[in-house]
């Protein structure tokens, strides 16, 4: 039987594209591990098991004047145009939804105790925040628009250890602007790089809107977001266009369910060096810029991982191409090799003690027949040959 050779080169071209897919891979990995991380970004994934549901994100300017009334009355209107598009709730819980959403703004309020006091950025906050952003929880609890009191707020780490001298501090009672508040809850504010670029490098307290707007004077929301049905593409994002009706240079929409798929990151890439222009008058919040920091890297992630995946399918397909020109053999001939080797491994009879006796008796009663033609033969005498034999 003679043997395969193959060839250094052969090898050589092998390793590599095993390389290749290894990297590949690992970058697939990496994808991965960032997305994960984007909680901010996953309240679709939370909101429903299923994939016909969307979460959309939109940021203000302050021209667009949206204040609380105005999402109450786009939420009415989204209401009706559910019903009419006769999606409805399916689930027998009294208290089941179609969608969830959430509004902030940003403040500044003075927050003070016995002990100190300290000039905060603030977040005023309304409808599921919370849920849309679940924050490293220390101790307690957050708040909700369901809550009968306003007073409540939740603060970081730094805060209560400046205020109080310590973090386990829920129920206990700060001024902001002069007017007593409860805490709720204590988080741990995310530190980095990263996340101080983003805007998390300042203590941050998280208000009710009511509040902010009580002591702030703020009024107009810079941040909505809403996870609502989607039963085909697109349907989620066109209807709150059609409901909204702002001028797109007044706000920015950004549909968070599929920001990080392949397709979404190979667009970024074609945006490459025109991304950083932004010609509107938005101040993104920080779980945005993060996430837009995330796209970024994602987007070189993806290019080189979907050259990584691309570059061993080519080799193997130029060798293939290469093999079928230069090939010694024809489907005949393989044909053949396959019917050969079908045979070679059909399976034998097993020989019992009965088939041999069988195959014995077979033969004995050949013999015999054999035996019965022999004596049967007439026997011819040559005379010719005998005189010859009596003359000699």
């Amino acid at each position: 039987m003679s043997k395969v050779r193959i060839s250094k080169k052969t090898i050589y071209w092998f390793v590599a594209c095993l390389s290749f897919l290894l990297i590949a891979f690992l970058l697939l990995l990496v994808r991965n591990g960032l997305t994960r991380n984007q909680i901010t970004q996953q309240m679709a994934d939370r909101w429903s098991e299923t994939s016909d549901v969307a979460q959309i994100s939109m940021f203000f300017t302050k021209d667009a004047g949206m204040t609380k009334s105005r999402i109450v009355g786009l939420e009415h209107a989204l209401d009706s145009a559910l019903q009419e598009a006769s999606i409805t709730v399916e689930s027998e819980n009294p208290g089941a939804r179609l969608w969830a959403d959430a509004y902030s703004a940003n403040g500044k309020l003075m927050v003070s105790t016995d002990r100190a006091s300290m000039n905060l950025t603030a977040i005023g906050v309304g409808g599921d925040f919370f849920q849309f952003h679940p924050l490293d929880l220390e101790y307690g609890n957050f708040f909700s628009d369901k809550d009968l009191n306003h007073d409540y707020v939740v603060i970081d780490e730094e805060i209560a250890w400046q205020l109080f001298g310590g973090i386990n501090v829920p129920g206990k009672v700060i001024n902001v602007n002069g007017a007593p508040h409860v805490i709720a809850g204590v988080i741990r504010r995310p530190k980095g790089k990263p996340e101080t670029a983003a805007g998390l490098g300042d203590p941050i307290i998280y208000v009710s809107m009511e509040t902010l707007e009580k002591y702030a004077g703020a009024t107009i929301l810079d941040h909505f977001e809403i996870v609502m049905p989607n039963p085909i593409k697109g349907f989620a994002m066109n209807m709150l266009k059609e409901n909204l009706m702002l001028d797109e240079r007044e706000v920015e929409y950004v549909e968070n369910t599929t920001r990080f798929s392949l397709e979404a990151s190979l667009k970024v890439m074609e945006q490459f060096g025109f991304r950083s222009m932004h010609g509107k008058a938005i101040i993104y919040p920080y779980w945005e810029n993060l996430a837009r920091r995330c796209e970024d890297i994602l987007a070189f992630v993806s290019l080189f991982m979907v050259l990584f995946f691309a570059v061993p399918a080519i080799i193997v397909f130029v060798w293939l191409i290469y093999r079928w020109k230069h090939k010694k053999w024809t489907f005949r001939s393989v044909a053949k090799k396959l019917s050969e080797l079908a045979g070679r491994l059909k399976p034998r009879k097993a020989v019992t003690k009965e088939s041999r006796k069988k195959e014995s008796r077979k033969k004995e009663s050949q013999v015999k027949k054999a035996g019965k033609r022999e004596s049967r033969t007439p026997i011819r005498i040559d005379f010719n040959e005998e005189e010859k034999n009596e003359k000699e």
